[in-house]
Parts: C-alpha cells; sequence; structure tokens
C-alpha cells in the first residue's frame, strides 16, 4: 500500500462479519480510516479483535432496508457494498441481492455519500455468462441506478486461508487422488491473493481516479483449474493428482459433489459450479496502472494460505458469513432439556480451555464415531455436516461457525452456547459452562435444548435421547480429562 498521505474518511462498511469485510475493516482502520459497520448482529461484530478500536461505530440493521441504511449512511464519505446472498436456497440469491443493491444505491444518494466500491466476479462479458456471474453484473448496474458513482472491482478466484475457494480445493485434493470433473476443469481463470484483494478494496478507496470506474483485477498466472489443483496439492506435500475430465457433469451434478466432498453447502457450491464454465481473466491493466501493487502469484498465494491454515493464524474463514441465529426464545412451547455435569479438581482456566478446543480437527473427545455419523448424515440432506470445521483450533468469538453449529454466545471463562445450524425439525442448542468451587477445582455442565416442531420433531429428540449418555457424559469426561492432564 502506498505511504502517500490521505485524508481520514468515514465509511459505510456492509459485510464487516464476513471473510472480506472482517479483514478490510482492521486495515481501513490502520489507514486512519473511520468505519461504520452496519450489521444483522451487533454482538458478532463485537466478537472481533477490532471492534473496540477507537474510530469504530456499530449500527445493528438489515442491508435490505433502505430507511436503515441511509440513517446508517448519514455523514459517511464512501459505502463498500460486500453482501452476498448466495446461501439462500435456490436461486433466491440472484433476486434477494438485486433488490438489496438497488435499495443501497437509493439510500446511498438519499445520505449524500460520494461514492460506493462493490467487489464483483471476473468474467467474460455479453451472452453466456453463468448466472451467478449474471447476477453479479446486475447488482453493479443496480448499484448506480441511485445515481451515486459506483468503483467496481472484478476479481475471479480469491485464494487465502479459509476462503471458499481455498477449501473447495484443499478438501478435493485431499480426499482425492484421482479426480473425475467436468470439463470446465480446463477453463482459464486468473486467481488472485486474498491480501490483493483488499490492497485494491483501499487503494481504490484512497484514488480519486478509480470513481465510477469498472477493474478487474487479479493475479500474474492465468492458470486452468486443473494447473491450480494440482500445485495445491504440491503445496499440501501430496503425490501427484490425476484429473480425468468428462463431458456428462453438469454444474448441478457438480455441485452436489462439491457438497458431498468439501465443507460448503449445495445452495453455496451450485453457483460457484455454474460459474466456472466461464473464461475469468482480466480485460486489461488498468488496475494496476491506477493502482500500482505487486500480486502474488499462484504458487505464492496457496503456500501463504497453507501455512496459515497450518498456524492456525486464519483471521476469517468463508462460513463467518452465515446468519447468526439469535439466542433461542424458549417461551410458548415444549422444551426439552438433557443436562449432565461432573467436578474435576483441575484448575476452572484450564476446564475453559478444554471447552472451547471441542470440535474441528479435535473432535468432541469421546464417541467421535457417532459425531462424524451424524455429520454424515447431515450432509446427505443438504445441512453443513462436520466439514466446515473452525476457523481456528484455539480462539472462539461470536458468530463462528463450529461444524455444524454456530457461536451465539459467549461469557469468557463461564459459558459457551452453539446453536444447531444442522438439518432439524426444531431448534437445539449446546451450552457448555465451567462453575468455580470454593474448595477448589471447578464443576463443567453441559446442557442440551431443543425445541420440537410438530409430531417429527418430538419423535427424533426421544430417538436420539438415548444416545445423549454417551455423547455428552463422554464429551465432559473428555474436557476434564484434558483439564486434568494440563493440570499435570
Amino acid at each position: 500500500m502506498s505511504e502517500r498521505s490521505v485524508a481520514p474518511a468515514t465509511i459505510l462498511l456492509t459485510g464487516a462479519t464476513g471473510y472480506i469485510g472482517g479483514r478490510l475493516a482492521p486495515r481501513l482502520l490502520e489507514r486512519g480510516h473511520r468505519i461504520r459497520c452496519l450489521t444483522r448482529s451487533r454482538r458478532k461484530v463485537l466478537a472481533r479483535p477490532w471492534a473496540s478500536q477507537p474510530g469504530v461505530e456499530i449500527v445493528e440493521g438489515d442491508a435490505g432496508d433502505e430507511a436503515a441504511v441511509a440513517a446508517a449512511m448519514s455523514g459517511c464519505d464512501a459505502g463498500y457494498f460486500l453482501v452476498h446472498s448466495m446461501d439462500a436456497a435456490g436461486h433466491e440469491y440472484r433476486e434477494r441481492d438485486l433488490a438489496i443493491a438497488e435499495s443501497f444505491g437509493r439510500a446511498a444518494s438519499a445520505a449524500g455519500v460520494r461514492r460506493i466500491i462493490y467487489l464483483g466476479g471476473l468474467g467474460e462479458t455479453g451472452e453466456g455468462l453463468s448466472k451467478h456471474l449474471a447476477s453479479r453484473r446486475e447488482v453493479e448496474r443496480a448499484l448506480g441506478r441511485g445515481g451515486v458513482p459506483v468503483t467496481v472491482l472484478r476479481a475471479a478466484m480469491i485464494i487465502g486461508s479459509g476462503s471458499a475457494s481455498f477449501e473447495i480445493l484443499r478438501y478435493l485434493v485431499e480426499r482425492l487422488p484421482v479426480m473425475v470433473t467436468p470439463k470446465w476443469v480446463h477453463t482459464e481463470s486468473q486467481p488472485i491473493a486474498v491480501r490483493d484483494v483488499l490492497h485494491y478494496l483501499i487503494a481504490a478507496l484512497e484514488n480519486p481516479a478509480t470513481t465510477g470506474r469498472t477493474l478487474d483485477i487479479g493475479g500474474p498466472d492465468i492458470w486452468s483449474y486443473a494447473e491450480v489443483m494440482r500445485e495445491m496439492a504440491r503445496a499440501l506435500g501430496l503425490g501427484r493428482r490425476l484429473v480425468i475430465p468428462v463431458p456428462v457433469l453438469t454444474p448441478k451434478l457438480s455441485s452436489l459433489w462439491i457438497h458431498l466432498v468439501t465443507p460448503l453447502g449445495a445452495s453455496i457450491a451450485q453457483p460457484l459450479a455454474e460459474g466456472l464454465r466461464n473464461r475469468v481473466v482480466c480485460r486489461d491493466d488498468q488496475a494496476q496502472q491506477l493502482m500500482p501493487h505487486r500480486c502474488l502469484s499462484i504458487p505464492e498465494a496457496i503456500k501463504a494460505a497453507v501455512d496459515r491454515r497450518s498456524s492456525g493464524d486464519v483471521e476469517t474463514a468463508w462460513s463467518d458469513a452465515g446468519t447468526m441465529p439469535g439466542d433461542p426464545h424458549w417461551s410458548g412451547g415444549t422444551v426439552f432439556i438433557d443436562r449432565h455435569h461432573l467436578e474435576t479438581g483441575a484448575d476452572a482456566n484450564a476446564a475453559w480451555r478444554a471447552v472451547c478446543g471441542i470440535g474441528g480437527e479435535r473432535g468432541y473427545y469421546a464417541a467421535d464415531w457417532l459425531w462424524r455419523l451424524r455429520g454424515r448424515m447431515d450432509r446427505l440432506v443438504g445441512g453443513p455436516g462436520l466439514r466446515r470445521g473452525r476457523r481456528s483450533a484455539t480462539d472462539l468469538r461470536v458468530g463462528d461457525a463450529l461444524d455444524f453449529w454456530r457461536v451465539t454466545a459467549i461469557d469468557p471463562k463461564q459459558r459457551l452456547e452453539l446453536t444447531a445450524e444442522m438439518r432439524l425439525p426444531g431448534v437445539a442448542t449446546l451450552t457448555l459452562e465451567v462453575e468455580p468451587r470454593t474448595e477448589g477445582g471447578c464443576t463443567v455442565t453441559s446442557t442440551a435444548r431443543f425445541r420440537p416442531r410438530g409430531l417429527s420433531g418430538i419423535a427424533y429428540w426421544y430417538s436420539v435421547l438415548p444416545l445423549h449418555g454417551v455423547v455428552f457424559r463422554g464429551m465432559l469426561k473428555g474436557i476434564v480429562r484434558s483439564s486434568e492432564a494440563a493440570k499435570a
């Protein structure tokens, strides 16, 4: 990033808890800008390490509420539109994104904002675009209908620790020595490292010459997806992967395969798979001319992502952007509760660290085969399963995805609440609590709550209840063992 003096600006940031927005926010603050985060969940933003810094303001509201967005934009110089509804069911994301973009553009005009910056999708222009890329073009146009100049940055595959593209590639090459793929595997692409995307997003804000421009951004390499897969295998220290393209795999079938093999759900995988048929290469180098910068090569970008993941230093993850359930409202209906507790002489701090270590690659301390079976069943019916893992092996914050759970509350060193995002006939939470004892040591408690929907929900609860003693009490025993081992 250039070191030239730039007047601080006040920025409205949407998507502050998403993959890109969560990384953009602290870098804007480092450059001296003030950010106003528009979010559906204040708690989720407050869980970010940068949220308490001077210059951060949090406004709770929906990006689709035009009046709320206009009020949030009041006094702002610019707005970042980093909203995407691709996790919506079916093709609803296209209509929802278009409506939100039009509303956002009108709100920006009403608030007197001077410009909008949007991160869209790189690809061919004209006919033949996938529905996903066509939607990105529609959003570009819709943002500008309010009359505020829009700077559009178009990017292809973004490579970075925790990105959807990185996770798809990693899972495919780790699990499949031989890959039968659609013919799009030979489509050319110009990937870009996430750190370079962040450079362009900030440089576009600080360079007035980018106002109203549509700029293609990409790294220095143009490779086929097959070549990128082979490079990923090399970076992971795996043997050469055999890629066999066949003409009969449709985007629908490809998305189902991605859903079964990788952490991504089918609703996200399908638009991504459809977009892979389009060649995504920069049309020119205007972005480089306006915002000079040395971008990482594909091998450099993949190595950086692999190193970050190996060290556990993943700043944001693709799953961060999921809608976070609010605290469930348990009144007015049947609520089943199953509670277990164990006492230990271990220090409460050690027990809390063990509680915060559940899930991901570490597992659940006991009966992991049952957890894996439940995860596979969930994937088969379209749920997230266990493959989302967790952003960090040691740190949890409100809004984090943890396998098929979402972290919905944390009272540090005392209470962790997880809300289930698996496919269920009801609403489920799991709460883990650590309570110090006056005579020393602590008590660890797990509480599973389930609010059923109809008879199917009641039947589900009683069908799994016999396993709770194995799963949850076993998990508590594992937490206690881990705590006492840390004490020793």
